[in-house]
């Protein structure tokens, strides 16, 4: 016989409050305080230069980045936008270029990319609602320049075949490790397969100061050329009035500079990494092991499960209808589920919701770059059906936060809970 369910009465089957997803905001202490009370005591707050003669703190988390990533180059940004619009132009992506990009991820990997005065190109997800290979090759055209490869969720696309897709047609490949940083494919770190790797310090992310971003890349042509765009100051020059000492290593750029106090929370931050991505990873998977035989629900497909960083627990069910439903009866139960896809509710991590884009809508009426001169070609066009399969798969999905402060006993309630609605409802 059904337990009742506490939308219609019963009792809830998680009693305990749960934590908001701020994994490493939550875990702000006296590290992250102390370092930051060095740069205010040294009135050290830019990279370059200061009253004292001390270390900048970005410099030291770059240089332990690099270190914990294995790269040879790491370089601080402002934001993770920053930093993707940075490594596109040091790929060499700019007008009259196409860059493929999945219709699943948080707008601003689309808005990188016509940032880099490119035109996205929006590809189809596949079952584990990371970018699908088989249609990136389908949208590849002599245009496309790049690929803009989102780890999305915190789960690593298949990067065996999407690296073998960019070798077989000359393309860059741009990682956006925004949601998974610490996760891994095959045993490297996401951020390091292609050939610029980026990552999110905001506020919501698995490590943060609030906002910020990092670059990484072992290509030193292509860190040269990304700290020439994220600093059009050319501090960063050995003699920054020199001639160039290549061609393209001077350009116009922006300014995406990461500032001391930033640096100063992320060096404590970084070393909170492992340990968050290890606790997030146990959690889902006390979840996962007590559901993944339920009847009625399919748990995420992951290219490769041992490098989930683990940020959130995502299961179909059969019918997109039930999702409402048992989203509600969940919520009810105390679990703090969502779903993904509603086409009545803006969100900008799905493409349909990027009107903007869509509407091919830019800040003059010129509307650059889908109108560049240099594009050849057929003219690229976007639909909110363009991508069925990605609105498919995204409409049967329910999802629920990991937060790395979670115990055991919110785990197995969690799991309860899940399981009391599906036997009730599915």
């Amino acid at each position: 016989m059904n337990e009742k369910l506490a939308i219609n009465g019963g009792t809830k089957a998680k009693t305990t409050p749960n934590y908001p997803m701020y994994p490493g905001g939550l875990e702000i202490g006296d590290e992250e305080k102390k370092l930051v009370m060095e740069v205010l005591d040294n009135k050290y707050l830019f990279r370059y230069y200061g009253p004292a003669n001390v270390k900048s703190k970005v410099k030291q988390l770059e240089e332990n980045f690099a270190k914990r990533f294995q790269v040879n180059y790491a370089l601080a940004t402002s934001s993770c936008t920053g930093a993707l619009i940075s490594g596109l132009v040091a790929c060499g992506v700019g007008p009259g270029d196409e860059v493929i990009v999945t219709g699943y991820t948080f707008f601003a990997s689309c808005a990188a990319i016509v940032g880099a005065k490119a035109i996205p190109v929006i590809a189809e997800v596949d079952d584990t609602l990371t970018i699908d290979p088989d249609d990136i090759e389908r949208k590849i055209t002599p245009q496309t320049k790049a690929l803009m490869i989102v780890h999305m969720r915190g789960v690593p696309c298949d990067m065996d075949r999407i690296m073998d897709i960019a070798k077989k047609h000359n393309l860059r490949v741009v990682e956006d490790v925004a949601q998974a940083i610490g996760g891994t494919y095959k045993g490297k770190m996401l951020g390091t397969i292609g050939d610029v790797g980026c990552y999110s310090f905001q506020y919501h992310k698995t490590i943060t100061a609030g906002e910020g971003g990092m670059l990484v890349t072992n290509d030193a042509r292509l860190y040269d050329r990304s700290m020439g765009y994220h600093d059009t100051a050319a501090c960063w020059r050995p003699d920054r009035f020199a001639e160039q000492r290549y061609d393209g290593e001077l350009f116009c750029g922006s300014n995406y500079r990461m500032g001391e106090l930033a640096g100063a929370v992320m060096v404590a931050q970084l070393e909170k990494m492992d340990d968050l991505v290890a606790r997030m990873k146990q959690n889902q998977k006390r979840i996962i092991d007590q559901i993944k035989d339920t009847k009625g629900i399919t748990v995420r497909r992951v290219n490769d499960p041992d490098g989930d960083s683990g940020i959130c627990l995502m299961f179909y069910l059969d019918d997109p209808a039930n999702v409402k439903p048992f989203v509600e009866a969940l919520q009810a139960e105390g679990v703090a589920a969502s779903s993904v896809f509603d086409a009545g509710i803006p969100d900008w991590h799905i493409y349909t919701h990027w009107k903007h884009v869509l509407n091919k809508q830019a800040w003059t009426d010129i509307q650059c770059p889908w109108t560049c001169p240099y594009h050849e070609g057929e003219e690229v066009e976007y639909a909110a059906d363009m991508n069925p399969k990605t609105l498919e798969y995204l409409g049967k999905v329910v999802h629920l936060d990991v937060p790395p402060q979670m115990s055991e006993e919110d785990c197995d309630m969690i799991a309860a809970g899940i399981n009391k609605v599906a036997n009730a409802l599915l």
